[in-house]
């Protein structure tokens, strides 16, 4: 999707994909990765999640990329956070506490970015990119992240002729391919067409969270 896209959708308040409480599969399965306290956790795509507060709640120094200043914006209003905010090279860096979003395009990100980053957080990332920007987001992904990294991936699988994305669905044997040279072990995968409104009055009758533990 062109910058722009983004930009319109949070400008016209547009943010179906934005939850308002804490993502539970976060929740129900963070632990299992046992990072070390005080490890650095990035999110890419992050919006105004409140995951980012959750992670920070946990230990962790929590580094979130977000191309809308707008979504970066109304993070810190909503959490009644002062940020400082500085620039490192193409990003605009808004910092409070144990949390930093970098306001610009994720894929500008360097290897030394993230030299210290041990943790991946992955909600609404890779099913909000069309097929050929999954591909770049998640070689991306290995070539930038250092090689103890681990992480949580949550992803959407349905009838995409039914329903245009985003979000988009993601099959598992991409995923594992675009991951390649991972450990991929999906931990649960629940059937939620119930409670997506807007699948079923599409037509689509399955809908299916696929979520998986990542290690380098």
């Amino acid at each position: 999707m062109e910058p722009a896209f983004w930009h319109k959708r949070w400008a016209d308040h547009q943010i179906g994909f934005h939850q308002v409480k804490v993502n539970p599969y976060l929740q129900a399965h963070w632990a299992g990765l046992a990072l070390a306290p005080g490890s650095r956790v990035l999110v890419p795509l992050c919006g105004k999640s409140l995951d980012l507060t959750w992670l920070a709640g946990q230990g962790h120094r929590v580094l979130g990329v977000e191309l809308s200043r707008r979504a970066v914006e109304d993070f810190f209003t909503e959490h009644e956070l002062t940020p400082q905010v500085t620039q490192q090279g193409a990003f605009e860096v808004w910092r409070s506490g144990e949390v930093e979003l970098w306001c610009g395009d994720f894929f500008a990100l360097q290897a030394q970015d993230l030299a210290d980053c041990s943790g991946l957080y992955d909600r609404a990332a890779l099913i909000a990119l069309p097929p050929s920007m999954r591909e770049r987001y998640m070689a991306l992904l290995s070539a930038v992240l250092p090689a103890t990294c681990k992480g949580l991936l949550v992803t959407l699988e349905y009838d995409q002729a039914l329903s245009d994305g985003p979000p988009f669905s993601v099959l598992d044997d991409e995923v594992r391919r675009g991951f390649e040279g991972w450990q991929l072990d999906e931990l649960e995968a629940p059937q939620v067409i119930e409670k997506s409104p807007k699948f079923q009055m599409a037509g689509v009758s399955s809908l299916v969270e696929r979520v998986y533990r990542l290690a380098r």
